[in-house]
């Protein structure tokens, strides 16, 4: 249990009482925009990346709630997974990692367009899938800016 604690809580992120989701979200754009700018750009290895985190979360989220209820707020894992949508495929500029960042936080905290329906999903599916499809509404959103010229 206590492996699953530490990647729900993004390694101890989740225990932080106010806006912890805000902060893993904030920690995954900085160690992406790090390796970013260090590597040349892998898109295969950022999918494959953002699958392993995705598919991580929903089985620790999943283990978590037992003892934690359904979509604690200590569980912050699901914002990292859904930032990586957010930032996959795209250029790996400060501007562009801040207008995800604001994008996929628009989409997690107001949960329009069916992502709140994604919550009703069983176990860890629940708590992943409305951040993964918050993050694919803002990767829509920052590549249809980037095409436009105007990200």
């Amino acid at each position: 249990m206590r492996t699953h604690k530490i990647i729900t809580t993004t390694f101890g992120i989740g225990y932080i009482s106010r806006g912890g989701g805000t902060v893993a979200a904030i920690f995954l754009v900085l160690c992406w925009y790090a390796v970013g700018v260090a590597l040349p750009q892998n898109y295969m290895a950022q999918l494959a990346l953002t699958l392993f985190i995705t598919l991580l979360g929903i089985w620790s989220a999943g283990k978590v709630e037992a003892e934690w209820g359904k979509d604690s707020s200590k569980v912050v894992i699901d914002e990292v997974a859904g930032m990586c949508v957010s930032l996959l495929f795209l250029p790996v500029t400060w501007q562009v990692c801040l207008v995800s960042l604001i994008l996929f936080r628009f989409f997690d905290i107001l949960k329009p367009l069916f992502i709140r329906k994604t919550e009703n999903l069983p176990g860890g599916w629940g708590v992943m899938m409305d951040d993964v499809l918050s993050g694919v509404y803002a990767n829509i959103i920052a590549s249809t800016l980037i095409f436009f010229k105007v990200l």
